[in-house]
This record gives structure tokens, sequence and C-alpha cells, in this order.
């Protein structure tokens, strides 16, 4: 019979540890990237995230397993968020409107990394899709809530907010008074009941 060794409670604060740490790493480099280009140099984003640059090479052997992993962990803590704001919130309008909030965060970032994400290398093919499929659900669903709770006009479309929301952060880098937040704050009011324009 296989003995099946149990966890211990140091093994565990180790791989919480990890997680962390690995999650800063993350986050340094998503920071790195709007403010410098995905090509900033590495010590940089080791700066950032107050670690050495062998821990990122550790972690990470090339600069596209590291903007694969950037990418991925945005759009799982994007996708985690909605569940949470909808629990913690006011009301399913207010969870909606800070989880778009967050979508521009997330948008802003990634367009830093448009120049290899629409490069001609395969590895990143099927980030867009990846995009669609872990987030689309979760806006739907704070939609459908704020539809319940009465608070939204019917019949909204995830993927047409998020496509509205993508728009208004076009122009985010163009100027710098160009506010994608508030503009998208405004968006996700004109849900609100009575929509005085009619539809």
């Amino acid at each position: 019979m296989t003995r099946i060794a149990a966890t211990t409670p140091a093994r565990r604060a180790q791989r919480s540890d990890a997680r962390r740490n690995k999650e800063a790493l993350l986050n340094a480099a998503a920071a790195v990237f709007v403010r410098s280009g995905v090509e900033a140099p590495l010590r940089e984003i080791a700066a950032e995230a107050g670690v050495g640059t062998a821990t990122i090479y550790r972690h990470y052997p090339t600069r596209a397993d590291l903007i694969l992993a950037v990418y991925r962990h945005q759009v799982e803590e994007l996708a985690e968020s909605g569940p949470r704001l909808l629990a913690s919130a006011d009301s399913p309008h207010r969870a909606l409107a800070r989880w778009t909030d967050h979508l521009v965060d997330f948008v802003v970032t990634k367009q830093g990394l448009d120049s290899v994400l629409q490069s001609d290398d395969p590895c990143y093919d099927p980030l867009h899709e990846y995009f669609l499929e872990r987030l689309e659900p979760v806006c739907q669903q704070l939609l459908d809530a704020a539809t319940r709770a009465g608070e939204i006009i019917d019949g909204q479309d995830a993927y047409e907010l998020m496509r509205a929301v993508g728009s208004l952060c076009a122009g985010a880098s163009s100027t710098r008074t160009y506010d994608a937040r508030r503009l998208t704050g405004l968006l996700v009011a004109g849900l609100r009941r009575p929509f005085p324009f009619g539809r």
C-alpha cells in the first residue's frame, strides 16, 4: 500500500509564499509592459517586483513565456473578480461598474502587449479566444444579475459591451487627458433604467 505524505503547514506556507511571489512578479511585469513596452529590460521588471533577474528566468525561460503568463494571469484575475464583486457590492449594477473598471485596466495593459499579440508567432494565437471564453460568461452573469434586479434594460449582450469598452480604451494612449475609465463609467451608467432615449 502506497503511503501519501501529508502536506505540512510549513510546506503549505512555502507554496503560498511562492504563489504570492509569482503573482507579484506578473503584476510587476504588466506594469512595466504598459510603461515601457514588452521589450523592456528584464532588470526593470525585476526591480519593480523586488527580485533578481535569475528569478524571472527560473519561472519564465523566454520573454514569450513571461508575456503569455502575464496575459493569462490578468484574464484569470478578471474572471474570478466577477463573482466576488456580485457577492460584495451594494447592487449588481455597482458590481458591473466595478468589474468594467477592472476590464479597462486589463485592456489598457493589453495594449502594451499589442506588438506581440498581433505578431506572426503562433504561440499567441489562442489568447483572444481564451480571453472571450473566460470573460464573456462572467460579464453576462453580471448583466443578467443587474437585469433580474431591475437595474438595467433587458437584453444586454456581454460581447457587445466588452467590444464597446475595448473601443473606448483604444484612445487611452492618444492624449494625456483621455480617461477611458470615466467614459466606460458613462457607458455603464447609460444601461440603467429608465433609459430616456428609447431602444
